[in-house]
């Protein structure tokens, strides 16, 4: 996105019924199905509630608000880039002014100067219960060649039933879902336990906010975390780790014309390149196939020698970076050692030595399917969209990640927008999906808050992925 590499194992509706009162009707403004939502073969709607899980009415979301939150999110631009200084505050004020408005109590904690994490609390004031947690980041990527767009980055225009801008997917419709998700369940009376607001800082750096967080008394009172990030409507129960690392090859600069007097670390790093190839193919065969993360991958994204305007100069120094993506039950550790002695292996052949630094090492996590969280998840997705929702894996690494890293927290990933839009030109979210997971926001949170989940059995095992909660 610098440590010793290591892996954690990882018509309106009338309210809300009791939850020995539940209402096996589906609400009026369900939506519709999406495309990707479930296979040909899903069950029907009226099979889907085999599991007893009551079928909770809810308000309508107010999605012309939860709408134009996401439009005037977009329209800051929240760029995380190097020498930033106050990237998500001014996203921070205004949601502070909502949550003011929403008679939110919160919290805003400067994780690093101008970088705030802002937590707010929602009581349910139906007793004690659980508490469940909605996270979500403002800061966002850099648009790049604005020029390349067809649309202004910032305008967050609404065209063709899409809202476009940079962070309308990644991740600025997934703030907006989660708060009016939280809004309605409120407004629909009283629920056991409390909601955290989450949205934190530094997702697309160095996950400082998380990290923050983590390390906060608060975490330790939060029994499970929903990660709101655009996933295709795909419930996302495992992520794949990421291991960044740069080698310098040191070599001796000679003349291009008398290349046996030099040491080339160019050639070191192709070399090594091939020989990382090779690594992949034995961490494909040593880990195997997950059934949502696929295999571990090493990715070189960075070769650098050399001075353009110097081509009659066999450098004396490179670098090479190396991007390393791993699925749940990698050993960290062993990928390291394994990658360090190809390289050292590949570069001696051209008489060059290498140093490697491992930049940042973040976990593959999963949750297994049977968790509450997951179950009540799903259950609200049923309810919204009467169909079974697929299961996934995030491609990369989230702030869930650092949340169940660093403090234990179960964390599912389950937000509006396109997972391969994001980071992308012309980036947009669909404008129904908004209020669509807002409405399942709130129907999981009322299932995982007052536990109904967990006083029926397991959900269908065909229907289970994963392992272990990580």
């Amino acid at each position: 996105m610098h440590s010793s590499p290591s892996v954690v194992p990882p018509g309106p509706d009338a309210g809300v019924p009791a939850a020995d009162e539940p209402s096996n009707a589906l609400p009026s403004d369900a939506a519709p199905a999406p495309s990707n939502a479930a296979p040909s073969d899903a069950p029907s709607p009226d099979a889907l509630t085999s599991d007893a899980l009551p079928s909770y009415a809810l308000p309508p979301v107010d999605e012309a608000a939860a709408v134009a939150l996401t439009q005037d999110l977009v329209r800051l631009r929240t760029v995380n880039a190097a020498g930033a200084k106050t990237v998500e505050q001014p996203a921070v004020d205004l949601l502070c002014r909502l949550f003011t408005e929403f008679g939110w109590p919160y919290d805003v904690v400067e994780v690093a100067p101008g970088r705030p994490n802002v937590v707010a609390i929602v009581e349910g004031g139906g007793g004690p219960g659980r508490t469940l947690m909605f996270e979500g980041h403002t800061d966002v990527v850099t648009e790049g060649d604005a020029a390349a767009w067809s649309v202004d980055p910032y305008g967050a225009e609404i065209r063709d039933g899409r809202l476009w801008g940079r962070g309308a997917a990644d991740m600025k419709s997934g703030v907006a879902a989660m708060i009016y998700g939280a809004r309605a369940l409120q407004q629909a009376g009283p629920f056991p336990g409390r909601i955290v607001v989450g949205v934190l800082c530094d997702e697309e750096g160095l996950m400082l906010g998380a990290k923050a967080f983590a390390a906060s008394p608060m975490a330790a009172e939060v029994d499970g975390v929903v990660v709101c990030e655009p996933e295709g409507y795909e419930v996302c129960t495992s992520a794949r780790g990421g291991i960044r690392l740069r080698l310098d090859l040191r070599g001796v600069m000679a003349h291009g014309a008398m290349p046996q007097e030099g040491r080339n670390p160019l050639v070191a790093g192709a070399r090594t390149v091939a020989a990382f190839a090779e690594a992949e193919k034995w961490a494909a065969g040593r880990y195997g196939t997950h059934p949502h993360a696929g295999t571990v991958t090493v990715t070189p994204t960075v070769l650098r020698a050399g001075d353009p305007d110097q081509l009659n100069v066999i450098p004396g120094h490179g670098v090479l970076g190396i991007d390393v993506r791993t699925v749940p039950g990698t050993d960290h550790a062993e990928v390291v050692e394994r990658l360090w002695q190809s390289a050292v292996a590949a570069a001696a052949d051209v008489g060059v030595t290498v140093e490697l630094t491992v930049v940042d090492d973040r976990p593959a996590v999963e949750i297994a399917a049977g968790h509450p969280l997951v179950r009540a998840l799903v259950a609200g997705h049923r309810q919204v969209h009467g169909v079974e929702p697929p299961f996934g894996a995030v491609p990369g690494t989230t702030d869930g990640t650092i949340l169940t890293r660093d403090a234990g927290l179960p964390t599912v990933v389950y937000g509006p927008g396109g997972k391969w839009i994001a980071h992308q030109k012309d980036e947009y979210v669909e404008v129904r999906e908004i209020a669509e997971y807002a409405r399942v926001y709130a129907v999981a949170a009322r299932h995982f808050l007052d536990g109904s989940e967990s006083r029926t059995g397991p959900p269908d095992p065909g229907t289970q992925e994963g392992g272990d909660a990580a």
